[in-house]
């Protein structure tokens, strides 16, 4: 099969567990602006983002590992999952019973010391997670593309179910009649903390049907624990864990900081990230394509690896993935005033923030397509020191823009920091693992698509055009101009690409 079809084929596949299964999760942000006041909907955006940097220290990088490894020196493909498998159940189980005994000292100094329940509710659903992690990787890895995104339907499918259950069903209950079968399952004690509660039973839910492969990982063909395949894998996973770290940092940790640096009483601080939270969800359309992406490409990037023509598809890759992007940007700027809906009247007012967002999660998929130098040469650790450097860039952007611009400053922070790892990355790159970027044709997409939005809003604010009619217009304009300039070019490249050997 055709090489980028299957690339494509498998992202639509991944696409649909993430973006539409997300779409799906995405449409509770409705429910909780709608329901919830901003300052209680921080807390969900701050714990949140807590357990995005939790999330990558308890896989410990091992699904990447996984990859590397499970078709090295032809051993069997069990022994490389149980090992990953057995340590990820061990150090896991061991993090849930710290949290567990220390849940309330810690809930004291994040200043949540009336919900310590919040701290092992959190890292048990992370635990699963982590755990469930390596199962998917292996299903990524023998392709079983299906079978991942049911799974993942599923415990979406129960995460939004439970929420509506708790929140809508059994508050109204309790609103109507305190003591009816409903009503007391509803306590307005716990209120923001049943969306803990319903991502706590979907997580659990997820486990028992990985189970299968959970199982054959404990007890299956060549199930045991390889020490000396586990030092080698934990020497390579090990920066990965930097990387992802960095990524969290760069991704997530203005919402875990906004409380801390806006220079308000913590009521205000906690409404103010409530607000941006929602905003940024805004963007979500381009990170979901970007995962899907991320899915079906590091797996493809490394069995395509030793194919004569992969620089070139790698280079191909990246010309289709930014067009798609720029699409995905103009689509949500151009129709930002039908997406507004999508977030309470009281969140709105952070809708300035969701362009710059997109741009700088465009720039981010960007890198992510980059990043193929340091996997394929198994240069991990300069891959880190890479990512700790956006890292640095944000942090050091958030505490210069945060207290004088507010959540603004910290939308900006994202782009800054994106673009340095961008132009680091493509330079490391050229030098270690050197691929044929038409980076003209990429640069002039990303430039249409922001004179594109540029367009859009001086004919609605200037002259005075209807905002869909102005949106519709230009979106098509961009369409007609990749058929144009690149459909052909590009189509005729991709049906060319070597058949797989």
């Amino acid at each position: 099969m055709n090489p980028l079809r299957r690339l494509a084929s498998q992202t639509a596949v991944y696409g649909v567990s993430s973006i539409v299964g997300r779409f799906l999760n995405y449409l509770l942000v409705p429910l909780y602006t709608y329901t919830f006041v901003p300052a209680d909907y921080g807390v969900v955006a701050e714990f949140y983002a807590y357990m995005g940097f939790l999330a990558v220290l308890m896989v410990f990088g091992l699904e990447t590992g996984y990859f590397r490894f499970r078709n090295d020196d032809d051993r069997p493909a069990n022994l490389v999952f149980a090992t990953a498998l057995r340590f990820l159940l061990l150090i896991n189980g061991g993090m849930l019973l710290a949290a567990v005994l220390l849940q309330q000292p810690i809930a004291d100094l994040l200043r949540h010391g009336d919900h310590p329940q919040y701290i092992w509710w959190t890292v048990a659903i992370l635990a699963m997670d982590s755990v469930g992690a390596i199962a998917f990787a292996r299903l990524r890895a023998e392709n079983r593309a299906l079978h991942f995104a049911g799974i993942k339907l599923i415990e979406i499918g129960a995460n939004i179910g439970l929420n509506l259950f708790f929140i809508v069903l059994c508050r109204q209950a309790w609103e109507a009649d305190p003591d009816s079968a409903l009503g007391r399952l509803w306590n307005p004690a716990i209120g923001i903390g049943y969306v803990f509660l319903a991502n706590l039973a979907a997580s659990g839910l997820k486990l028992a049907l990985l189970s299968p492969l959970l199982r054959d990982g404990l007890t299956g063909l060549g199930a045991v624990f390889d020490g000396a395949l586990f030092r080698r894998m934990i020497r390579y996973s090990l920066p990965m864990v930097l990387i992802g770290l960095a990524g969290i940092v760069n991704e997530m940790l203005d919402r875990a900081a906004l409380k801390f640096l806006l220079p308000h009483d913590d009521a205000t601080n906690m409404a103010q990230l409530g607000i941006y939270s929602a905003s940024y969800k805004l963007s979500i359309l381009m990170m979901l394509f970007i995962q899907a992406f991320r899915y079906a490409g590091e797996p493809f990037f490394f069995a395509y690896a030793r194919e004569r023509d992969a620089r070139q598809i790698y280079a191909l890759v990246l010309n289709w993935f930014v067009i798609c992007c720029v699409f995905i940007f103009l689509l949500v700027t151009l129709y930002l005033d039908l997406f507004q809906y999508f977030v309470g009247a009281a969140y709105r007012e952070g809708l300035g923030v969701v362009p710059i967002l997109l741009l700088a999660n465009l720039l981010l998929g960007v890198y992510v397509n980059l990043s193929v130098w340091y996997k394929l040469t198994d240069r991990t650790l300069m891959g880190a020191w890479v990512a700790l450097t956006g890292a640095a860039v944000t942090v050091a952007m958030l505490w210069l823009l945060v207290p004088r611009y507010g959540y603004q400053g910290a939308a900006w922070a994202h782009l800054v920091c994106y673009s340095v790892m961008v132009v680091l990355s493509y330079l490391l790159g050229r030098r270690y693992y050197p691929v044929p970027y038409d980076l003209r044709r990429v640069a002039a997409y990303i430039l249409l698509g922001l004179g594109l939005y540029a367009a859009g809003r001086w004919l609605t604010d200037a002259a005075d055009w209807n905002g869909l009619a102005a949106g519709t217009l230009l979106l098509l304009l961009y369409l007609a101009v990749v058929a144009l300039t690149d459909g052909r070019r590009l189509m005729r490249q991709t049906a060319g690409a070597r058949l797989e050997t």
